[in-house]
């Protein structure tokens, strides 16, 4: 079984813990929300939920189906083009022509008794914050799996950051329409490869071209979707070379549970799996979800039509409503002391600014509201900036579209109007100052250098970095001092590809880009003394100061990331006041190396020796003094050059498989595991990202258009000494480093 342990999320994001504080359907009134009737619905019949997978398999066409399903839309639109409308979710031009899901959007729907706000993610890698920001803000998820492929790599990376928010998940496996379709294969790979207690909770009737419908394991009913686009739900017996698989598949269901409940363990254990009753199961599978415990599997075809009604109906028994999740906000009055939020309309408003969007209404700002409530007209505290600012509009997203409203509450996903504030602010109404931290953001590992063609287009050019960078905090805009260049850093070639495109059609900016840079870094390897005094004399008083300690590499156990400061000062050789002057003159160091001039990380730096003079010692001499010894400490430290790699999984033909290798090996890439299922290989490698440039034109030209593969940053490792040389010498010799 899966350990029920959770990571602390406190170093990544919104602090939050799965917790039953009531049952279904004794939660408290929220009056924002009403049905098209007019009637009050209860916190209790709320979700919120997220919907992420892997790139590629069929997020978006479940989000279209379950639109379809809920009265939403009346027409299926598909992904890919394959109508000229393109899928609703995907509202952007380059959604449409690439397929694929660049920004999350949000809708709201409500399927029978139940308002859900759904929250389609991008599966590509590329545009992981937009999974992480859904994620931090969301109550559960539903995590889509391809039942051909499997657990991928982008389904690890989902998984982990559902954890990283203790986010409870159901499990679909989609596509069980294609050739190769395994429900049993994928609900082990989730147990073996994501460490999930998986369980069946439906069970396929037929796969590949013979799939007609599903089992619901816990009624022990046949489900078939008739009509043209699988409305009509057709409940029959379980088909008779079935019944013996559906006994045993619910056997083990029950075994599973039994570890949840006590009366379902006795059951078990005295031979009565086959009289438990599912108003017995639903519950316990309730319970074991909402800790995290248990991932319940659902099996069916978005695409076929079958089996996304039965999801829904699992989404609304298994997920948590808002009640249901305590989240933590930081009381800024109180030294930041963790205070639980409530769920509650009455109580002071806590809310979230989760994502920035500029789009054809102007700008809009997603918030998750904690507590209280927001209303039209309402003047909202920013507790970061520290302003006021007065709300003018107010409505809940349907892909770009909008409809307007009065008022929301807890527990709702809205958008507001007019709002200057950064992703990641809180906003209060003033009589709490509380603070929420922001999502956990990763790095960028690639950079472009990046100008107008046309000078006149400057104004415009700035403009739509500045919002690109607002709205995407992985998106980051920089000039280089020495060539005079701007800079923008992503996550990988696609991200920059997309912004650059969205420049030219969104603000009418054609460009010239150069040569993508990778974000290479500088570290030590030995642990060196130094003392070095600092002492310029001029009209007036001088500048004295005098540093001594050891730079040393950051020990593998330190809780510290990149840097860690320690000071071991006694008998005042350097006053208390100039020791954070030595601080942070050694972070000003290490932001240029001594190699090529890239940061500098995985550095301890520790002073116990120094000295000062009354007059000339200033909080400007001692940074001089702490920046001038990493520059003259480094070089006989052992300095050493970093890359980023890039865990790249290839998926091709099998008959590819030793091509596709041999070109993975030719870009000094290390193969740490494949393997193979129905005729195609899933081949994993770690290679530096400078070898990545151009790998998808190799790769399609040798596998004939076949293959195709997914990258994401894996970690920093050592630079090979001839290649640091190479770099080190174009450093040197002025020339771009790349």
């Amino acid at each position: 079984m899966a350990s029920s342990a959770r990571p602390d999320p406190g170093n990544y994001g919104i602090c939050r813990q799965a917790r039953p504080r009531h049952t279904l359907g004794s939660g408290p009134i929220c009056p924002l929300y009403s049905d098209t009737h007019g009637k009050l619905m209860e916190l209790a019949k709320v979700r919120n939920i997220g919907i992420s997978a892997h790139i590629d398999s069929g997020k978006t066409t479940l989000t279209e189906r379950i639109l379809f399903y809920t009265g939403v839309i009346h027409k299926i639109h598909e992904v890919r083009g394959k109508t000229e409308a393109g899928a609703t979710m995907d509202s952007m031009e380059l959604e449409k022509e690439r397929g694929i899901t660049i920004q999350s959007a949000a809708t709201f729907v409500q399927w029978k008794d139940t308002f859900i706000n759904i929250i389609d993610t991008p599966g590509h890698v590329d545009f992981t914050v937009e999974v992480e920001r859904a994620l931090a803000v969301l109550d559960g998820a539903v995590l889509v799996l391809c039942a051909v492929a499997g657990v991928q790599s982008q389904s690890i990376t989902v998984d982990r950051q559902m954890r990283r928010y203790n986010v409870p998940r159901v499990a679909f496996i989609n596509k069980m329409d294609r050739s190769g379709a395994d429900a049993l294969k994928v609900t082990k790979a989730l147990r073996d490869k994501l460490r999930h207690n998986a369980v069946l909770v439906t069970y396929p009737i037929g796969a590949e071209d013979d799939f007609r419908g599903v089992v619901d394991l816990i009624e022990r009913k046949a489900l078939y979707f008739d009509g043209d686009n699988g409305e009509n739900i057709r409940t029959e017996e379980v088909p008779e070379d079935l019944k013996d698989t559906v006994e045993e598949y619910r056997e083990r269901l029950v075994e599973v549970l039994s570890d949840f409940d006590d009366d379902l363990a006795m059951m078990f254990l005295e031979g009565e799996a086959a009289e438990v009753t599912p108003d017995q199961l639903y519950p316990v599978i309730r319970k074991a979800t909402l800790s995290l415990e248990l991932t319940p599997v659902f099996v069916g075809s978005a695409f076929k039509n079958k089996g996304v009604q039965h999801l829904l109906d699992g989404v609304t028994r298994y997920l948590p409503n808002p009640t249901e999740v305590v989240n933590q906000a930081y009381d800024v009055d109180q030294d930041n002391t963790q205070v639980d939020l409530e769920t509650r309309d009455d109580a002071p408003l806590c809310s979230l600014a989760f994502k920035l969007e500029d789009g054809k209404y102007g700008q809009l700002t997603y918030v998750r509201i904690y507590q209280g409530t927001i209303s039209k007209g309402d003047t909202l505290y920013n507790a970061r900036t520290k302003k006021k600012v007065k709300i003018g509009r107010l409505v809940r997203m349907h892909s770009n579209e909008m409809v307007e409203i009065e008022g929301a509450g807890a527990g709702d996903i809205i958008a507001l109007f007019g709002v200057d504030c950064a992703s990641g602010d809180t906003f209060t109404d003033g009589q709490r100052n509380y603070s929420m931290r922001s999502m956990f953001v990763p790095n960028p590992v690639i950079s472009y250098s990046i100008t107008p063609k046309n000078k006149s287009n400057l104004g415009n050019f700035s403009k739509a970095l500045n919002r690109f960078a607002k709205e995407d905090p992985t998106f980051r805009v920089s000039r280089d001092e020495e060539s005079g260049e701007t800079l923008i850093a992503g996550m990988g070639e696609l991200h920059l590809e997309v912004y650059i495109e969205r420049m030219r059609r969104e603000y009418k900016v054609d460009t010239i880009v150069g040569e993508p840079q990778v974000a290479y870094r500088e570290t030590i390897t030995r642990e060196t003394p130094f003392m070095y005094i600092h002492k310029k004399q001029t009209g007036g008083s001088g500048q004295y100061a005098k540093i001594g300690g050891v730079m040393r590499p950051l020990p593998e156990d330190s809780e510290a990331t990149e840097y860690n400061f320690i000071d071991k000062i006694v008998g005042g050789k350097i006053p208390r006041e100039y020791i954070s002057s030595c601080d942070n003159g050694f972070q000003q160091g290490l932001t240029k190396g001594v190699l090529i001039g890239f940061p500098v990380v995985d550095v301890e730096m520790e002073i116990n020796d120094g000295g000062y003079h009354q007059v000339d010692s200033s909080d400007m001499a001692f940074q001089i003094a702490a920046r001038a010894t990493i520059k003259d400490t480094m070089p006989k430290a052992g300095p050493q050059l970093l890359e980023p790699l890039m865990k790249v999984v290839v998926e091709t033909p099998e008959e590819f498989q030793g091509t596709v290798q041999g070109t993975l090996i030719r870009r000094r890439g290390n193969i740490v595991g494949s393997e193979s299922h129905a005729g195609t290989s899933a081949i994993e490698a770690h290679i530096p990202l400078s070898e990545m440039f151009g790998y998808s034109t190799e790769l399609r030209s040798c596998t004939q258009g076949k293959a195709e593969f997914s990258m994401e940053f894996e970690r920093y490792g050592a630079v090979p000494r001839n290649i640091q040389e190479e770099l080190m010498k174009k450093y040197k010799d002025g020339k771009r480093v790349e």
